[in-house]
């Protein structure tokens, strides 16, 4: 009773302003008419109204289990190798789903090798004691609910951008300024713990 009151209170306060920040940013940096592909979608909503922000965008998704509704096409994969041949989509975003699991460096380096113009990442950064902390209770009071396994998978900016070296990917746009939150909840979880980058592949077109 009470996750479900968690839950409530989150949708009606956080999660409809969140999905709407993150239609408008992370659309804005897609090309019209791109191939995109969603890794950990889930239901594929999100990721629907990403592509709807560009004329001619076709939207697919992945995952590692199958949800009884869906908004696009999804495939099931083993939340390692990216089921795709090299260069075969425009764009690959990830909305959320890096810290969920045990080695980010491996999704990333999938991405870059099936990506032709860009990677595009939502994510958290945590460079202290505190920005864990709130983080982790962020993440229970979004997912617990849904009964969403939770690993609390954090990472400092100096990480992620060793990770996206070693995947061969150049920074295009590293943004902090993320506004999901309205005041007062921004002062205590906007702060700098969330980033979108659009990433450039050694082999893609900018």
């Amino acid at each position: 009773m009470f996750k479900k009151s968690i839950g409530q209170a989150h949708e009606k306060l956080v999660f409809n302003r969140r999905v709407r920040v993150l239609v408008e940013e992370i659309g804005a940096m897609l090309p019209a008419g791109a191939q995109m592909l969603d890794v950990g979608t889930g239901d594929g909503q999100i990721a629907k109204m990403i592509g709807e922000r560009q004329d001619g965008t076709v939207v697919q998704g992945i995952d590692i289990m199958e949800r009884e509704t869906i908004h696009i096409p999804v495939t099931l994969f083993d939340g390692k190798t990216i089921p795709m041949e090299d260069n075969s989509v425009d764009i690959v975003t990830f909305v959320d789903v890096l810290h969920h699991t045990d080695d980010p460096q491996i999704l990333i380096s999938e991405a870059s090798r099936v990506a032709r113009k860009a990677v595009i990442i939502k994510d958290h950064l945590s460079e202290n004691k505190l920005d864990h902390l709130t983080l982790r209770l962020m993440d229970w009071v979004g997912n617990a609910p849904h009964g969403v396994v939770l690993p609390y998978n954090y990472s400092p900016r100096r990480d992620w951008e060793t990770w996206f070296a070693n995947a061969d990917l150049t920074i295009d746009k590293f943004q902090t300024k993320v506004p999901l939150y309205p005041a007062p909840l921004r002062w205590v979880f906007g702060r700098k713990l969330h980033f979108i980058a659009r990433l450039t592949p050694g082999n893609g077109e900018k």
